[in-house]
């Protein structure tokens, strides 16, 4: 909100210079983000007269110009040639600072003295509606009548300083001069001299409209709509102060109506709008949208409209976009005759909807996206007959107040011993009666409680704490007493869960992955493929299709990652993140979501190359000593199985990894046709169940001696069906081996020449040890024998020798 100090002077006695009251209203919680002075770089510009005008004496294309600034006369060189002797020029003078940055200084040009220079637009900055036809390509004239030594800028209008506030949704009543008149009123202690208008119960002494109708058919979307029927329509520029004050503000001028229209807007925070009233079929309808529905807009472009889009129509087509912009079809142009100004109050999520839907923000939306005050409708229609009548733009002759609901007038109960509680500071009643006093709040006192009724256009007071901010902020938050917290303080240390998780990160960080971290939404298709389309939640306003759901899945995000690094030839990809997906168990979601921790990780490509070690290919047996490194600081033990239902993974490379019997995740190379969508080659993922792996972790690592008696080792080769588990071999090895068998690996997996068709060859290497004593041969090779004897009745397999 741009704030004129010229405006808000004649709404309040201020004293204080602009840069003054932006501390005041920044100390008092309406933060002033900038102060621009209007006139800046037209301090030392003069408006001068011509006197002569005559030939350089030693150049042809310069002339000498003999200039009255009223006090002095000057001389100027100037080598423009629209000039004529009794012209009215800026003139800037020695020392000049001018907008475009150029400085000013004494100058002697082919041996003639120039005390200034004559300053066109450009220099100064100014558009074509500035100055006589003739300034253009040349130095600026202006108009015979411009008052010779006059400071430019006071000329133009701009001796004035503006205060740009910004404005958080807690305070949308200061986005109207006349509430931050009464806000600087209240800060500063004096009376603030509004319009009659301001107050809001005042009501129109005008005859209701007989030749139509407001009819509201969207109640939730309109509580109140109003509007003012006006002949004789006269067609003209506003006067020069309304214009000066729009500028100020940040609005172009374009004709009386439209500049009276966003004039009362500013002034009283009451959005309103034209229509012509020749243009108008029937009845005026608060409707939305039909199916295929299109309009064009003020700006000339067709706009197609969804079925929530709230429209102000007739009996025939669609005239607005409510509270965000007109139509074309309905506009006021210079034949208008009949008006019907609207003043009325929509539904800030609507009309935020609208406008983010269209891409059109206006200073109306803006207002009815932050809250106006309902009961301010019909007060600013008197504002615009007062208006109306003074500029003599038109007659106002009907009106019509359509009203469904007004929300009720709030009291709040404040107690000064609650707020001196809760403020820290020492309160007696005449200090509370001071400040409402100074907000100009009504109140009844008894005995230390005050009921509070709060204006209509206050609708960030709703509470007994807000009044007591109300209370802080005009005593001044430096009077509230530094007190340091107190009571017994404890250290701070993290939980075991975020031990655990640091503990992880270390362990893949060290396996030689990076972090990363993805955006918590992803797109509805892709988490689809990865996580549960039945379980993800939908965003109501995404900010693009591509981040319309929460994730229930890691992966999407990690592989958008891998695919931009592969496109940028990064090929070293193993990356990590450990994050929280989010799963609704209901649609409507009546709860919040449940939350689940998962770390997932993704890699593509080669390690890079180094002078000590190989480069290592990224794949399945990769990723799964990364989960083995997981295994071995956490003293868990994963179970690997043909995977289930994971149609997005190789069915030969991949796995589901099982702890305790539960499936907590899965590991393998992404599915082929995978790879086309997402242009990686080889890409390797998993994800597993954080919440699953801390329950079974193992708190306390135990360290065991180095046994002392030596282990034997032996080598065991089995011919089995081609289809049979190699994980559900070692099983079934660990389970006959015993407390004496201590490791089984597998080293060699074998189909081809000696080896039958639709049979493969396992080879696994088993270690044999014991703590207490030192081992036969003898007992080993039953062990060994008793072993093959119960995987060759299990898996029909043959002993290869």
């Amino acid at each position: 909100m741009k704030v004129s100090m010229e405006w808000l002077r004649e709404l309040v006695d201020v004293n204080q210079n602009a840069e003054e009251l932006a501390e005041t209203l920044t100390r008092g919680g309406i933060e002033v983000e900038n102060v621009e002075n209007l006139n800046k770089g037209f301090e030392k510009v003069v408006i001068g007269e011509i006197s002569s005008l005559t030939r350089h004496p030693n150049a042809d294309r310069l002339w000498v110009c003999d200039v009255n600034l009223g006090q002095q006369n000057v001389t100027i060189v100037t080598g423009a040639q629209n000039l004529q002797a009794g012209d009215r020029i800026p003139v800037a003078m020695i020392g000049a600072a001018l907008p475009n940055d150029l400085s000013i200084r004494k100058s002697k040009l082919r041996g003639v003295v120039s005390e200034g220079m004559l300053c066109s637009r450009e220099e100064l900055l100014l558009d074509a509606s500035v100055g006589l036809d003739r300034s253009e390509g040349g130095i600026l004239v202006l108009a015979a009548e411009a008052p010779i030594g006059e400071n430019f800028g006071k000329y133009l209008g701009r001796e004035d300083s503006v205060l740009d506030l910004e404005l958080y949704p807690n305070r949308p009543d200061c986005l109207a001069m006349v509430n931050v008149a009464r806000e600087v009123a209240s800060l500063t202690g004096k009376q603030p001299h509004l319009p009659k208008w301001a107050d809001t119960a005042k009501g129109l002494d005008l005859p209701v409209a007989g030749d139509f109708k407001i009819i509201i058919e969207e109640e939730e979307l309109c509580r109140r709509y109003a509007g003012l029927v006006v002949e004789d329509v006269h067609i003209a520029p506003s006067p020069e102060w309304m214009q000066r004050k729009l500028k100020a503000a940040g609005v172009r001028p374009i004709s009386n109506i439209v500049d009276i229209t966003n004039y009362c807007m500013l002034e009283m925070g009451q959005p309103l709008h034209a229509f012509d009233r020749d243009k108008i079929t029937g009845n005026i309808h608060v409707r939305s949208a039909k199916a295929g529905e299109k309009i064009v807009t003020l700006d000339g472009v067709e706009r197609s409209l969804q079925a929530d889009t709230l429209l102000i129509a007739d009996d025939r087509q669609a005239l607005a976009v409510a509270g965000v912009m007109g139509g074309f079809d309905s506009e006021v142009t210079g034949d208008t005759k009949r008006l019907l100004i609207e003043s009325a109050h929509f539904a800030g999520v609507s009309i935020r909807r609208t406008s983010r839907r269209l891409g059109l923000r206006s200073e109306a939306s803006n207002r009815y996206e932050k809250g106006v005050n309902p009961y301010g409708c019909v007060a600013t229609l008197g504002r615009v007959c007062e208006l109306l009548l003074e500029l003599g733009a038109g007659r106002p002759v009907a009106f019509l107040d359509e009203l469904k609901t007004l929300p009720p007038q709030r009291q709040i109960t404040l107690s000064v011993q609650h707020t001196s509680i809760v403020l820290g500071l020492e309160l007696k009643d005449s200090d509370i009666r001071q400040v409402l006093e100074n907000l100009n709040f009504k109140y009844e006192e008894k005995e230390g409680i005050f009921v509070v009724e709060i204006p209509t256009y206050r609708a960030d007071l709703e509470i007994e704490e807000d009044l007591m901010e109300e209370v802080a902020r005009l005593m001044g938050y430096d009077l509230i007493p530094t007190t340091l917290p107190q009571g017994d303080t404890t250290q701070g240390r993290r939980t075991p869960e975020q031990d655990f998780r640091r503990r992880l990160r270390r362990v893949l960080v060290q396996s030689g992955m990076d972090e990363v971290m993805t955006y918590t939404f992803t797109g509805a298709a892709k988490d689809a493929q990865w996580g549960s389309a039945q379980h993800s939640i939908s965003l109501l306003n995404p900010l693009r299709e591509e981040l319309s759901v929460m994730r229930t899945s890691l992966v999407p995000g990690l592989l958008e990652v891998a695919a931009k690094n592969t496109a940028r030839r990064n090929t070293e990809i193993s990356i990590f993140e450990v994050g929280t997906t989010y799963w609704g168990d209901e649609k409507p979601l009546r709860e919040l979501p449940r939350e689940v921790l998962r770390v997932t990780g993704v890699a593509v490509g080669k390690s890079g190359r180094h002078w000590l070690n190989s480069q290592t290919q990224y794949d399945f047996f990769y990723v799964k000593g990364i989960l083995e490194e997981i295994v071995r600081e956490f003293g868990l033990k994963f179970d690997y199985r043909v995977p289930e239902n994971r149609p997005r993974l190789h069915p030969g490379r991949s796995a589901d990894v099982y702890l305790h019997n539960e499936c907590i995740g899965f590991l393998g190379e992404i599915h082929p046709s995978e790879e086309k969508e997402w242009a990686l080659e080889r890409a390797v993922v998993f994800e597993l169940d954080l919440g699953v792996l801390f329950k079974h972790m193992r708190p306390i690592v135990r360290a065991q001696s180095i046994p002392r008696f030596p282990a034997i080792n032996r080598d065991l080769a089995v011919v089995v069906p081609i289809d049979t588990s190699s994980a559900a071999v070692m099983t079934k090895i660990h389970k006959l081996g015993g407390e004496l068998l201590q490791n089984v690996e597998l080293f060699d997996v074998y189909t081809g020449k000696s080896i039958p068709e639709g049979r493969k060859s396992l080879a696994f290497s088993l270690r044999y040890q014991s703590l207490e004593r030192t081992l036969t041969d003898e007992e080993v090779n039953n062990l060994n024998s008793r072993i093959l004897e119960g995987i060759q009745q299990e898996f029909d397999a043959e002993w290869r020798k």
